[in-house]
């Protein structure tokens, strides 16, 4: 199944379109203030089958057609605004030629709506950046001008499996000895004994099972991923059915990130759940693990939607990117330094710390 990400809402009232309004379960008219509420939908969320839609995607996975713009300047594709012919890049500031192209995606099967609006995100920018130690004044003025902060749907995959795991390793119980040694005391050879702290290893090996449920993969290659999954955790038991309506007054970001290699990101979050497994079966007080191997059963996953306020803005020639989860209000940006701000502070602490050891040795 085939659909279309591009569809209109225009306003009964006025005819402009609408937009979505954060918190709400409505659609807003900027102009005229119009509201046209969503309706529930009855959908369920299900997983789809890893393995059955890889094997054939196009009859498996209900797919989508989606028109989007590709900024030449990072190469972050999001979907082209409705009768937007140029406009900026969210991810770079980019000036673009919205030429749009349509690419065929698997269809996002959920989302959670935004939470925060346009004028908290702001206000979360501001303060974030009066909070940064050494920032340049440019920054700072910034913050006081209205730099443009862009409301986005992020793409993610989750995954669910069951994995069973196969282990050889070393067991480690310790126990106290007893050791003898000589030392010096009052000029005296003397002998003293003390307890030490040694371990015995035995072989170990055996298999363990592990469980997960929605494993996050952000599937975008256009912002740092450290920041991305910084702005975790998200409310994904608040997640709705997909529906175009939410995405109104809002663009959203095809995903990059492709079904396999999000499950192999998958395996690399998940690989510290398994080595905690394996420790605790071996038991004793350290563990050894030599090795392993797992096997990943009854995969299924879902391509889902995830608000985040984007704003991008450039300090000598150098993009740098501030984010806010669009649910909880959690901030994570990258930063410039003023080196000379930062250079005057340690002129200024080596000054203090001479000024007291010279107020010391002066009392003295």
């Amino acid at each position: 199944m085939t659909a279309a990400i591009q569809q209109m809402f225009p306003c009964r009232q006025c005819g402009a379109k609408l937009e979505y309004q954060p918190g709400t379960s409505a659609q807003r008219c900027p102009y005229c203030g119009a509201e046209n509420a969503i309706e529930h939908s009855a959908e369920t969320i299900h997983e789809l089958d890893y393995n059955a839609v890889l094997a054939d995607a196009a009859n498996t996975a209900e797919t989508i057609d989606v028109i989007t713009v590709k900024c030449t300047a990072c190469g972050a594709e999001s979907t082209k605004p409705p009768n937007v012919t140029a406009g900026q890049c969210p991810f770079c500031g980019a000036d673009i030629v919205a030429t749009g192209s349509s690419v065929k995606r698997i269809k996002p099967k959920a989302l959670l709506p935004f939470d925060i609006d346009h004028k908290r995100a702001r206000d979360l920018f501001k303060e974030w950046i009066r909070s940064l130690w050494f920032a340049p004044n440019a920054l700072r003025k910034l913050a006081r001008q209205d730099s443009p902060i862009n409301g986005l749907y992020c793409p993610y995959w989750t995954y669910d499996t069951h994995v069973t795991t196969h282990y050889t390793g070393m067991r480690g119980d310790d126990y106290w000895d007893t050791e003898t040694y000589t030392t010096r005391e009052n000029g005296q050879t003397v002998t003293r004994t003390r307890q030490v702290r040694r371990t015995h290893w035995t072989p170990a090996s055996g298999m363990v099972f592990n469980q997960f449920d929605d494993v996050l993969v952000v599937a975008s290659e256009s912002l740092p991923r450290k920041f991305a999954q910084a702005l975790e955790p998200w409310d994904l038991e608040k997640l709705v059915p997909y529906q175009d309506a939410y995405l109104a007054g809002f663009r959203a970001e095809s995903y990059q990130v492709d079904l396999p290699i999000g499950f192999e990101r998958a395996k690399e979050i998940m690989a510290p759940t398994i080595h905690q497994t394996i420790c605790s079966d071996i038991g004793g007080d350290r563990q050894q693990v030599s090795s392993q191997d797992s096997n990943y059963a009854d995969i299924t996953f879902k391509h889902v939607l995830l608000p985040v306020w984007l704003s991008a803005y450039r300090y000598r020639n150098k993009i740098y990117r501030f984010l806010v989860n669009a649910r909880t209000g959690e901030v994570q940006g990258e930063r410039p330094w003023s080196w000379a701000k930062i250079t005057l502070a340690v002129l200024a602490g080596c000054a203090l710390a001479g000024g007291i050891a010279y107020w010391i040795a002066q009392s003295q």
